[in-house]
């Protein structure tokens, strides 16, 4: 059954789109599951219904929602173990092995890091929406590390306005191949879908792309490697790896952006999202959470170290 319609009047001081007025007046939903709603008819201004959530809405006009019940998710909860770092009754934030898909998808109906966390968590069924419950971020398959999933829309969207702010600091761990040009820096390229390969991004003039920086700073150095601390300061599809590849230092076993064959013996990149500083719903500070590097990415720095003192 339907809940409301809910009708208000939008007392703005000047014209504002309909989206907006409607994540300040609904603060429990997200704004994802709001445009959704417009898009389908659920809004209506006046007396006509309106499916442009970019929508201008003049002082004074009355709005009119209604909040249809969730959409019965056909994502199947599976019973997959689950490292979780922490958890209360607002999220719960994981540390997602290599090799686990996010979200099913073409080629990956099941087995995701989402099938895992609907049998933990039911209730994050339809939070942020049907297809991806919970989600607030994500990482690439072979990329190991701190994902943060929301348990209600509430905290959904609070999240997810820290990450499109630019306000969570994030820090991965990546061993490249070759040396960067300093020992720290800044990339500032823009990136957009390679024209020549759909499925992968690439540097791109800026008028072309989204904006994208990156910074990183030497760990470690290796005779033909580095072990690299970087801070996404954006959060663009495969970010960090044109980043580094656009330096001539592809990530090691990235064989998408570098090396055909990995220069060391690992079957998945060395990249590890290892920390996210942010503010979780109902906190006033900002906490620090951290996910110790994985034992096969340990493995291979040891053996790099051990080499280096021969």
């Amino acid at each position: 059954m339907n809940e409301g319609p809910f009708t208000f009047r939008y007392r703005g001081e000047g014209e504002e789109r309909l989206d907006i007025i409607l994540s300040d007046e609904f603060e429990e939903y997200s704004r994802t599951r709001l445009q959704s709603l417009i898009e389908e008819g659920y809004v209506s201004v006046g007396e006509k219904t309106v499916k442009k959530k970019s929508q201008t809405i003049p002082p004074e006009m009355e709005i009119t929602v209604v909040i249809p019940p969730p959409r019965p998710s056909e994502l199947i909860p599976e019973d997959i173990p689950l490292e979780i770092i922490f958890e209360d009754e607002h999220v719960v934030i994981v540390n997602k092995p290599a090799g686990m898909v996010v979200h099913p998808s073409a080629g990956h109906p099941s087995g995701t890091l989402v099938n895992a966390v609907l049998a933990h968590v039911p209730e994050i069924e339809g939070v942020g929406g049907v297809k991806r419950p919970g989600l607030v971020h994500r990482l690439d398959q072979d990329t190991s590390g701190i994902v943060v999933l929301a348990k209600d829309d509430q905290a959904h969207q609070f999240l997810q306005d820290q990450f499109r702010k630019r306000e969570v600091e994030k820090v991965y761990l990546a061993l490249v191949d070759g040396h960067p040009p300093s020992s720290k820096g800044r990339v500032e390229v823009a990136i957009g879908r390679d024209p020549g390969h759909r499925q992968r991004m690439a540097p791109v003039l800026a008028r072309k792309g989204k904006e994208a920086v990156s910074e990183y700073f030497t760990k470690e150095t290796f005779p033909e490697h580095t072990y690299l601390e970087v801070h996404p300061l954006t959060g663009r599809t495969h970010q960090i790896r044109v980043h580094l590849a656009f330096l001539e230092c592809p990530v090691v076993a990235d064989t998408t952006y570098g090396r055909n064959r990995p220069t060391l013996p690992l079957d998945r990149q060395f990249l590890h999202a290892a920390q996210l500083t942010i503010t979780l719903p109902g906190e006033q500070g900002r906490q620090t959470l951290t996910a110790p590097l994985p034992e096969e990415l340990f493995r291979v720095l040891e053996d790099l170290r051990m080499e280096k003192k021969r």
